[in-house]
């Protein structure tokens, strides 16, 4: 088995092609913009996820069974989509202030149940900042975390299942990161309000269903692959993939990820139009075209290992591109 990430002494590729992109095509510019309609996405994804809960909470403890069906074949899908409207605010891609930004991520948090909108904000940026380094980059495993769970397709699996528990083990390794905020503490008492109001209105069966679908939207399912896709590789020469098939439309195009981490500052519905501008930058990429078919080769398939990324030394790592900028303030560069 892998012993070790596969290591790169060239910079991160994506400030590079976004120069490159914006010289071939500046009007790319124009995709630069914000979404207020997420916050939409955001309120009727907590309201249609709310309500099956409540319906499954009137089914009672005894049809815990539909409720894990409902939350795979359904839930799974609105909660992931959850994630994509908070990594949007994230970027201060929703509106301009950031306070509605940081309250549109905490609404869209509610049905997961667990406070991560915040948290999360913090080591994303860092993510784009310093992909690849070990001791910046949440979004690498751990070391021992790699080694744990190897090359055999059943701990992958408990891996992916168990995602969001391996997920909290990384920030204490990350340097110069705070994670406790006063928006922390926020995104915890609403979430907990939500939890309490959740088990009062729909009882434990109600949570039961939030609860699975929290599970699966990040963990061992189709969407759940993401996780992969983004940065797992088996040629170490291409570090980032984007993902082009049919669930983008429920994942609000989440799978266009070489395109957002060329440009941080372009919204999620116009992602594809990016990719439409600047094809011949894009299509000679490798990518993906299912993300259950990638599922079932990371778990098969020994090659891949939570080894399978690219990691860089600190000191190659370049300085943030001009692009990787809110929207505003691209666009007067």
């Amino acid at each position: 088995m892998q012993a070790d990430f596969h290591q790169s002494e060239l910079d991160q590729p994506h400030p590079q092609r976004t120069r490159a992109i914006l010289k071939a095509h500046p009007e790319v510019r124009g995709l630069m913009s914000r979404n207020p309609y997420t916050a939409l996405v955001a309120v009727l994804v907590l309201l249609v996820q709310t309500s099956i809960a409540y319906a499954m909470g009137r089914l009672g403890p005894n049809a815990w069974w539909i409720s894990l069906i409902v939350a795979y074949c359904a839930g799974a899908f609105a909660n992931h989509c959850t994630y994509v409207i908070i990594h949007d605010a994230t970027h201060n891609l929703v509106f301009r202030s950031k306070f509605l930004n940081k309250v549109t991520a905490i609404v869209a948090d509610l049905p997961n149940l667990f406070p991560g909108a915040v948290s999360f904000g913090v080591y994303h940026l860092k993510h784009h900042a310093h992909q690849g380094d070990y001791e910046s980059d949440a979004d690498i495993p751990n070391q021992w975390e790699a080694r744990l769970v190897g090359d055999k397709w059943f701990n992958k699996a408990l891996w992916l299942l168990f995602f969001p528990f391996f997920q909290l083990t990384r920030p204490p390794r990350l340097r110069a990161i705070t994670m406790w905020s006063g928006w922390t503490v926020v995104n915890v008492l609403c979430a907990a309000a939500y939890d309490i109001g959740i088990v009062y209105l729909c009882g434990w069966s109600g949570l039961w269903y939030l609860a699975c679908s929290f599970f699966f939207s990040i963990g061992l399912h189709p969407v759940g692959a993401r996780w992969v896709q983004e940065h797992y590789t088996l040629d170490p020469e291409q570090e980032t993939f984007s993902y082009y098939g049919p669930i983008n439309r429920v994942a609000l195009n989440v799978g266009y990820h070489n395109e957002h981490h060329d440009f941080p500052s372009i919204s999620w519905n116009n992602l594809p139009k990016l990719r439409a501008l600047a094809p011949e930058f894009y299509d000679r990429l490798k990518y993906h075209t299912s993300w259950s078919r990638l599922l079932l080769q990371f778990l098969f398939d020994k090659r891949y290992t939570l080894f399978s990324r690219v990691e860089r030394p600190n000191d190659r790592l370049p300085q943030d591109q001009p692009e990787n900028l809110e929207p505003q303030e691209a666009l007067s560069r």
